[in-house]
């Protein structure tokens, strides 16, 4: 049951459906759930018709990045007021990943497969709330096994939020835009993520005992209030619900320019690899976030308050990066950026490891100017042309989020007993595992991912909307209108 393969339909069945049109799907936007192996419509929705939705969930992400980034801040200032010890600040780390490792591949995925989108990012938001809601009596007691269970609920909740927000961006709308959607959507919980700590080391705790969790405690209550009224909000929100039936028949449709078959899970390489490059690549990255601090005070000689300073800017360059990544998407072709992008992360997290002062600094900042687009640009690519299985397939790369419980633990290690210098090594060694998926992107599945990016699913012409159900009865009305005239004119010329 958990695993949903009795919820995914089979192609044959999705052939043998009755096709309801893209309208027909914005006017099924009821609070009810759909089942997942019934067509909706929304396998071609247009621009026009995705805005809302989109616009919708992107604020998600934006609050979802601004509650995310202030969640650092807190759990920061509840580690000093417990002298929680670095040993045990792995814990918290392997706490709160540990969440994306179980849920997405279980009972979120199952979620999303069984009662839709909508209902997902719910549920994702109601458990979200319960784990802030959690941190009150683990602040009154002082408890560092309920901040442990607190983090773990947080990190269920935001799991679950990723396996429906990321697949819903993905695939709500013309196909060729995927990546473009998600990496623009994706940019406004960068900026969420950068403004929160700025907020809350300016305005939020300032001239605070650094012991005292009541301010902590009010803050995580107020988080938990907004995510329940966020859950209120999406409930009464319209939102067209895309099915693993209706992805199928996409896949369908494009099978002409992406030579797609439809293939059983298990033969999936693409998604296998993808899911390994996002493993590699989300460790890597906290790796590299959770050491930046003290990486800058080493290799500048700075203090920690000037290091945070330096962290930063990182972040905002990061932010940057994911909307220059996005508007690259418009003119080139996505699998060339994240080349670009990987190659550049590469070059200049090699370069972090030898250049000392500032420049060291400045190198590992650049670092995060070239990692902005390679999360949702690993993503979309990998369920690129999985049809009936791009549920399941997409809470696999959520639960390779997974991956940042281990590589950073193993970085402070390194640094522990070398320098933080070398530790990059390890960070190195996940960029490299990552950085071989667009080489394989780009040399085995080129003519499939072009072939998405060419498609005019969801774009109008003169007969309306390609690949909804009404232009085809359109043309077929038309063609049938032009043999009777033909017909006609026949039986006048005898």
């Amino acid at each position: 049951m958990f695993f949903g393969k009795r919820e995914e339909p089979d192609i044959s069945e999705v052939l043998d459906q009755r096709r309801p049109s893209n309208v027909e799907a914005m006017n099924q936007q009821h609070r009810k759930s759909i089942s997942n192996r019934g067509l909706t419509g929304a396998s071609a929705l247009t621009v026009r018709q995705s805005i809302f939705p989109i616009t919708l969930v992107t604020i998600l992400f934006f609050l979802w990045g601004f509650a995310y980034g202030l969640l650092d801040v807190l759990n920061a200032k509840f580690q000093n007021s417990l002298n929680i010890t670095a040993a045990k600040a792995g814990g918290l780390q392997g706490a709160y990943f540990g969440a994306y490792l179980i849920g997405p591949p279980t009972w979120s995925g199952w979620v999303v497969r069984k009662f839709g989108y909508r209902w997902t990012f719910i549920v994702g938001l109601c458990v979200y709330g319960v784990g802030a809601l959690m941190f009150w009596p683990s602040a009154v007691y002082r408890s560092f096994a309920g901040f442990c269970g607190s983090l773990f609920i947080v990190g269920s909740g935001l799991s679950t939020l990723e396996t429906s927000a990321n697949p819903f961006i993905a695939t709500c709308g013309p196909p060729r835009l995927s990546e473009f959607r998600l990496e623009l959507s994706q940019s406004f919980q960068a900026i969420g993520s950068v403004m929160a700590p700025l907020l809350a080391s300016r305005v939020f705790f300032k001239n605070t005992d650094p012991k005292d969790l009541s301010n902590v405690q009010w803050t995580y209550l107020g988080i938990a209030g907004f995510v329940f009224l966020l859950a209120v909000v999406f409930y009464f929100s319209p939102i067209p619900e895309v099915t693993d039936a209706d992805m199928a028949l996409q896949a369908e449709q494009c099978a002409g320019l992406t030579g797609y078959v439809d293939k059983p899970l298990r033969k999936q390489f693409k998604l296998f690899f993808g899911v390994a490059a996002q493993f590699c690549y989300v460790g890597a990255q906290v790796g590299v976030a959770s050491q930046f601090i003290k990486y800058s005070v080493e290799s500048a000689k700075i203090s920690d308050a000037a290091a945070s300073d330096r962290y930063a800017i990182g972040q905002g360059l990061f932010a940057i990066g994911r909307f220059a990544a996005a508007g690259l998407m418009m003119v080139i072709k996505p699998r060339w950026v994240l080349m670009v992008f990987m190659t550049g992360v590469m070059i200049f997290i090699a370069c972090s490891m030898g250049v000392e002062g500032e420049g060291g600094v400045a190198m590992l900042s650049i670092v995060l100017f070239f990692e902005s687009c390679v999360f949702p640009t690993i993503f979309t690519l990998s369920i690129r042309g999985l049809g009936r299985h791009t549920k399941r397939g997409s809470s696999w790369i959520v639960a390779a989020v997974s991956g940042g419980a281990l590589f950073p633990s193993i970085t402070g290690l390194v640094a522990d007993h070398k320098s933080y210098h070398i530790a990059m090594c390890i960070p190195l060694i996940g960029f490299f595992v990552a950085f071989a998926f667009p080489i394989y992107l780009n040399t085995v599945c080129a003519q499939e991912l072009d072939g998405f990016r060419e498609s005019k699913i969801g774009y109008h012409d003169e007969d309306g909307t390609i690949g909804d159900v009404s232009r085809e009865e359109r043309r077929a009305s038309l063609v049938q209108e032009e043999k009777g005239v033909l017909a006609n004119e026949k039986e006048l010329a005898y």
